[in-house]
């Protein structure tokens, strides 16, 4: 992990929700990268990249419980990895959205 880079290097907008004087790159590694997945800027991706590297992301992001189809279709291309190894996938496919499919 990079130690330079500070949640204040990413853009505010990620953490309307959230108090960053107790946010903790490791410990919430997981909100951040879903955050930044579905809502950040490009310099958000690349910040991300740099401070844990694809492989941390990677494992993450296949254990996120939910992610947008979008954000799915890129992480497995980028990763090449099948849409269905991701758990979000796997949780769509349990309970599907009837009204907005």
């Amino acid at each position: 992990m990079n130690s330079e880079i500070t949640i204040n290097d990413f853009s505010q907008h990620l953490f309307w929700d959230v108090d960053l004087n107790g946010f903790d790159l490791e410990k919430h590694k997981s909100h951040l990268i879903q955050k930044v997945l579905e809502y950040g800027f490009i310099k958000d991706w690349e910040l991300l990249k740099k401070l844990y590297g694809l492989e941390t992301i990677k494992e993450v992001s296949l254990n996120l419980r939910s992610l947008d189809a979008v954000t799915l279709s890129y992480l497995s291309a980028i990763f090449k990895i099948d849409k269905t190894e991701f758990r979000c996938y796997k949780h769509r496919q349990l309970f599907p959205n009837l009204w907005n499919s």
